[in-house]
């Protein structure tokens, strides 16, 4: 079999078997999770089941254990596999551009998505941009920004920088795609999930796998991914991933209306037909471009 390379040179040490791979990724998240969320809820900072509460409770939620499972990801590529952060798409070359690339698409697609259900009749608007008549809110709201742009970019570095690309060079980039999917899938499951939600949580995870690939970096996806997460929640005033950020809307507060395959339900936009048909049409027309996700001129 011939090593497939997705983004940089040959790792120099070990690299796991393909189907150690995602019980390493589902064990990176686990152990790095474990005691910090344990001392978290003891602190009254997160509910029994892991949701977090408060503005504080959000802020460390965001920070401490994507924190702690994004150095062990990269510990282990360093130092057991002997790659450079390269070789997980984390390239030198105008990080910060591509970056703020992927935060301005992460805004445009999120809020493009919020736009399609509300043309359709699953919202109704209650209010222009309520975050400006509160100062603490403008300044939690700019904290969660950072917040969100660790715990997506750790997001990033462990599925499309370090596993995707083992899969790939163990096997193939289909199998590493599918892989990747199926196990940030997992990951993000939660009992009683409906199957619509299940089913975009893996077509995002195959949009983010197709824009590494074409990128041949990660640092455009970090960014999509951050701002995907912060928009939908402060943006609207609305749920991202079941989650309430506890911010009024920076945009247009928006009430849902109609059926949950539309609204998404107490899961937000990502439980919406519409995010589905964006997923679904974005990564067909990434895996047929011929050339890579680039930044416009003036962001390069």
């Amino acid at each position: 079999m011939i090593p497939t390379e997705i983004f940089a040179e040959s790792p120099r040490g070990w690299v796991p078997w393909v189907w150690l791979i995602p019980f390493l990724g589902i064990a990176f998240v686990v152990v790095s999770a474990i005691g910090i969320e344990q001392a978290l809820e003891a602190q009254g900072l997160l509910g029994p089941q892991g949701d977090p509460i408060g503005r504080r409770g959000f802020i460390v939620f965001l920070l401490l254990p994507f924190l702690a499972m994004g150095l062990a990801v990269v510990a282990w590529a360093l130092l057991i596999e002997r790659r450079s952060l390269a070789a997980i798409g984390l390239t030198e070359a105008g990080a910060g551009p591509k970056f703020a690339f992927g935060l301005l698409v992460g805004v445009m697609t999120s809020g493009a998505v919020v736009a399609g259900i509300w043309h359709l009749g699953g919202y109704a608007l209650a209010g222009y941009a309520p975050a400006f008549a509160d100062a603490d809110a403008m300044v939690y709201i700019a904290v969660l920004l950072v917040c969100f742009a660790a715990q997506s970019s750790t997001e990033e570095i462990l599925f499309r920088g370090w596993m995707l690309s083992a899969v790939a060079r163990r096997w193939n980039v289909a199998g590493g795609i599918a892989i990747v999917s199926a196990v940030f899938a997992l990951l993000h499951f939660h009992r009683g999930q409906p199957l619509l939600v299940t089913a975009n949580t893996v077509l995002f995870s195959v949009f983010a796998c197709s824009w590494a690939l074409k990128s041949r970096h990660i640092w455009g996806v970090m960014g999509w991914h951050a701002a995907w997460n912060w928009f939908i929640g402060i943006g609207f005033e609305i749920p991202i991933t079941g989650l309430d950020l506890q911010a009024p809307a920076l945009v247009a507060k928006l009430v849902p209306q109609g059926a949950d395959y539309l609204t998404g339900g107490a899961d937000g936009p990502e439980g919406s037909v519409v995010c589905t048909a964006f997923f679904a049409v974005a990564s067909a027309l990434l895996m047929a471009r011929g050339k890579a996700v680039t930044p416009p001129k003036g962001l390069a």
